[in-house]
């Protein structure tokens, strides 16, 4: 006790002393300041009112604008997945909502003036480049997700279900194009780069949804339930290989000129697999024995992400199939992949995703589909996707020798879109190759298959 009370006078004794110092110090500073700069400092407000304009002055920075951003998000979010998943829909689901409630639909209908300070257009560069990082990361993470050992153990039923669930949506989404481009897409882009991608977005099966409503309903283990997630791995793989091509024509504008482009990821994908992941899996089995792996070869994976999602933006095919890959060639060792996963997982769908759909949102208007024809064009897309997606897999389950049941669970399942379409749109939106009523269009075409999974 004495010895405390010691050491409270020795500091408070240093505090005077060397505050005095620093005072007679700035004093004598005063006198040879000569600078002619005026000051800034109204003379004439007083104290409360510099200190509000100080506030204000603060509150248009950009740093807290996005802290602001981030904060109202992040709250809508956690609210609209604990509705979703009350009700019984994957907590995913309510995430997407959230984020097109926090656009122009809903917020800067109702309440333009807020939504207008707190999403300015020129904070909005901020938030989508935290929200491409993000995206780098979840796709890693999907990637890890990725298990091939279930792959080929159903490889042939798998391949069947998951190409029956790629060409024959793709086949109708072509055909959709066709109907509906001379009026929704020939301002955009040209027709191949429209039609594919059309024909893309009726493909996707959202695996992550897909897998978490297996893991709901207590599925994991039960055959359908693994011949579903094996399906929807194996459709995941194809269909972002697909999304590469789609990009690399949207990008190179011809399809001789794309040549270049897929000769590239070609070689992209063979380096990958033959080079890296071998050299990978010797360094997973050094670490497979330990508890902890440490932030040295932590910081080098991160590097190895970063170095393939540059690789792929680069070549034109996107930094999200770069990360995805990376996380596909990870060592196939379990513990090295959950020690991976939840280092990445928890920050990247807890914090970052929520604000890829907060952004998502913001460019989602569903005042754009104002009229019946608009409404007949969604229409046709629902009824595409449907009888594409959850056609084309039911009868190929079918066909595969599963009964009437587990096929019809199967078409289910894989007829979820969810998050993956919302991705998919996002970089056909960004890319111009669709227009704004499009992707509403779109979106809430996913949104509407992917909602009608659990109930069915």
């Amino acid at each position: 006790m004495k010895r405390n009370n010691t050491n409270y006078w020795i500091y408070l004794g240093m505090m005077t002393v060397f505050c005095a110092l620093i005072y007679f110090a700035l004093c004598t500073g005063q006198h040879i300041d000569h600078s002619e700069v005026s000051s800034t400092v109204n003379t004439e407000m007083s104290s409360f009112e510099l200190f509000k304009r100080i506030i204000s002055d603060n509150l248009a920075n950009s740093l807290t604008i996005l802290l602001l951003q981030i904060i109202v998000i992040l709250i809508t979010v956690r609210i609209f997945s604990f509705l979703f998943k009350y009700i019984g829909q994957p907590g995913v689901m309510g995430e997407i909502v959230a984020g097109i409630v926090l656009g122009p639909s809903l917020l800067g209908y109702f309440f333009p003036e807020f939504s207008a300070a707190l999403f300015p257009p020129e904070s909005l560069m901020n938030l989508n480049l935290l929200s491409q990082i993000g995206l780098v990361l979840f796709m890693f993470v999907i990637g890890l997700e990725l298990d091939f050992s279930v792959i080929k153990d159903k490889l042939n039923e798998t391949l069947v279900i998951s190409h029956a669930g790629i060409v024959v949506p793709f086949f109708l989404g072509v055909v959709a194009a066709i109907w509906v481009y001379a009026d929704y897409g020939a301002q955009q882009a040209e027709f191949l780069p429209f039609a594919m991608f059309i024909g893309i977005s009726m493909s996707i099966t959202a695996f992550p949804v897909l897998a978490r409503i297996v893991q709901e309903r207590n599925m994991t283990k039960s055959p359908v339930g693994m011949l579903s997630i094996a399906s929807a791995a194996n459709d995941d793989v194809t269909a972002w290989c697909l999304l590469a091509i789609v990009i690399a024509l949207a990008k190179a504008g011809s399809f001789v000129s794309a040549l270049y482009t897929i000769a590239l990821t070609l070689v992209y994908i063979a380096f990958m697999f033959m080079v890296m992941r071998p050299f990978l899996r010797k360094i997973g089995d050094i670490y497979a024995n330990s508890e902890v792996i440490n932030k040295t070869f932590v910081g080098f994976i991160f590097l190895f992400l970063v170095l393939s999602s540059v690789a792929t933006e680069i070549i034109g095919i996107h930094a999200l199939f770069g990360a995805f890959i990376a996380g596909v060639v990870m060592p196939t060792n379990i513990g090295f992949r959950k020690v991976m996963m939840e280092k990445v997982e928890d920050i990247s769908l807890v914090f970052f995703l929520p604000l890829f759909f907060a952004f998502s949102g913001l460019h989602t208007e569903i005042g754009l589909i104002n009229t019946p024809e608009l409404w007949g064009v969604c229409l046709l897309f629902i009824v595409v996707a449907i009888a594409g997606k959850f056609g084309g897999c039911t009868l190929a389950a079918r066909a595969v020798g599963e009964n009437w049941k587990d096929s019809l669970i199967v078409g289910t399942l894989m007829n979820t879109r969810g998050l993956m379409q919302l991705v998919a749109l996002n970089i056909g939106f960004e890319m111009g190759i669709l227009s704004a009523q499009m992707f509403v269009v779109l979106l809430i075409m996913s949104l509407l298959t992917t909602f009608m999974a659990t109930p069915m």
